[in-house]
């Protein structure tokens, strides 16, 4: 008897830390400071559980997106494919999202109702989120579960273009139907990150078509298995939105005001990256070391990114290497030789881990003055 009521204390122990606790020794939670003008919001809109093809049970999704800090996550079930449905049977396609809505209802995480669309090439996978009703996107034909999708005013994105189980070669193919979903105006993103694969090709897709860059984890098991206990973080969207709310999420989206985020790996049009870097960056301080023409500037990072950083000036480093890596939530400090004492000088670093475009890497600029 004494056995059984240890092993019931125990039980129960576990479940009240289970329902409670979100901390985790090995999670920390990701940190992007906002840009002129938005808020900036980390998400991942591409997630799997036992209701399709994943292992956790929902309210794990939302505990591990607590844990790492995260503002909006989606469970994106596939529509068609079950593996799990002799064990877990749910005509309800929607099952999956009401067990994580309920089960973040005490938290401050934003929920938001996707499915994936799962095709054979060349149509792939893609995923709807701000829907409605996934039921109603079952069907025999995807162009009819696009179409769907789109009357309930999904936001559509392509799931992993490059995944070799279906592109041999690795490298995506814009299809005929992606043409058509996309001239039909339901298509309107890309994965270029997903999982730790990024595609420049993918990149180069989503500039030529205007579609919105994406970073998802597309995570089947646990975040802790396949990225935590590596060191890593998964691959994320930073979506800058107006405020911090689903409406204004669905209209950054739509608007392609995103950057796709993988460990020190940034991806995303010039036009946020850039002020995403330079809010990133601190200059925490600034002086000519007394005597000399070398001018010590200490930089803080305020992103959960490393930045890897090159010299772009006029100007070299003192007892420094021009390349140099400023570590997520740390400091460097530079000695710049300006030859001469300065009033101001424009500090310029190219951004070796970002990337606008393929192979196409932007230079950060800050005005600073010295003390």
């Amino acid at each position: 008897m004494k056995t059984q009521l240890l092993f019931l204390s125990l039980l129960l122990g576990f479940a009240t830390l289970h329902a409670q606790d979100h901390s985790h020794a090995g999670a920390t939670p990701m940190e992007y400071p906002d840009i002129p003008g938005y808020q900036t919001l980390v998400t991942d809109l591409h997630q799997h559980t036992v209701f399709s093809d994943g292992s956790v049970w929902p309210d794990i999704r939302v505990g591990e997106a607590l844990r790492e800090g995260m503002d909006a996550i989606s469970l994106t079930e596939h529509l068609e494919y079950q593996p799990h449905a002799a064990d877990i049977p749910h005509p309800d396609r929607n099952r999956s999202h009401e067990i994580a809505l309920k089960e973040a209802a005490d938290h401050d995480l934003m929920i938001i109702r996707g499915s994936e669309i799962t095709r054979q090439a060349p149509m792939g996978h893609s995923n709807a989120v701000f829907i409605s009703d996934a039921n109603e996107l079952l069907s025999q034909s995807a162009e009819v579960s696009f179409a769907q999708a789109r009357e309930q005013g999904a936001f559509i994105f392509w799931n992993h273009p490059a995944w070799y189980a279906q592109r041999p070669q690795g490298n995506p193919v814009l299809s005929d139907f992606q043409k058509a979903r996309i001239a039909a105006g339901e298509l309107h993103g890309i994965e270029v990150i997903n999982t730790s694969d990024y595609s420049q090709e993918a990149l180069a897709i989503a500039l030529e078509q205007n579609l919105t860059i994406m970073g998802t984890s597309d995570i089947h098991g646990l975040i802790d298995w396949d990225y935590t206990e590596k060191g890593n973080h998964r691959a994320v969207t930073l979506v800058f939105a107006r405020e911090r709310s689903p409406e204004s999420l669905r209209e950054a989206l739509f608007a392609g005001r995103t950057v796709a985020v993988f460990n020190e790996l940034l991806v995303g049009r010039e036009a946020y990256l850039l002020p995403l870097l330079k809010a990133s960056v601190e200059v925490v301080s600034a002086a000519y070391i007394p005597g000399t023409q070398v001018l010590r500037v200490e930089l803080k990072n305020n992103s959960s990114s490393d930045l890897l950083f090159e010299n772009a000036m006029e100007y070299s480093f003192y007892s420094s290497s021009p390349v140099f890596t400023l570590p997520a939530g740390g400091s460097y400090v530079l000695q710049i030789k300006t030859l001469e004492e300065l009033a101001s000088i424009e500090l310029a670093l190219k951004a070796l881990g970002a990337y606008t475009a393929p192979q196409v890497q932007p230079v950060v600029r800050w005005e600073i003055t010295p003390e």
